[in-house]
């Protein structure tokens, strides 16, 4: 993971323990005092909520604990690896597209952040500047061609 994807997980790990569970905990007790809480739809309502981000703080515990942080500036090379930057060419449509290898937990195709567990970080690993890829798509087979590669 970068220290980016890190720093984000950390942010809402601490927002999740300083905010929401103590604004779940007083919506709960809140709840309570209206009285029956087998027929309590808010009592109901924010226990789902409490088990949701108690579950997400675990994940991120767990996940962050786990963290193996690397600076992808700190590499260099014209060989793909976690943290590169690829600017590749569609070799059908000549459509060009950059993507940058991170960890599942920084992925976001939109923003060009590709998980290094998606089938085109996996094709791409070990490559280097001007191979050809094939990828299997959802839509067929994609062939793309590598025209940088960079570490920023």
């Amino acid at each position: 993971m970068t220290k980016a994807g890190y720093d984000r997980l950390s942010v809402e790990l601490k927002q999740l323990k300083s905010e929401e569970r103590p604004a779940i905990i007083k919506a709960i007790a809140t709840a309570r005092e209206h009285g029956d809480l087998s027929e309590n739809a808010e009592y109901h309502a924010a226990r789902e909520k409490q088990s949701f981000t108690e579950g997400r703080i675990s994940e991120l515990e767990a996940v962050l604990s786990r963290a193996d942080v690397i600076d992808p500036s700190t590499l260099s090379g014209d060989v793909i690896r976690f943290g590169a930057t690829i600017l590749l060419v569609d070799e059908d449509t000549d459509e060009e597209a950059t993507y940058q290898i991170l960890g599942s937990h920084e992925a976001d195709i939109s923003q060009g952040r590709l998980s290094i567990t998606a089938p085109l970080a996996r094709a791409l690993i070990g490559k280097t500047l001007g191979d050809s890829i094939e990828v299997q798509a959802p839509g067929g087979s994609k062939s793309y061609e590598v025209l940088k590669v960079d570490y920023i």
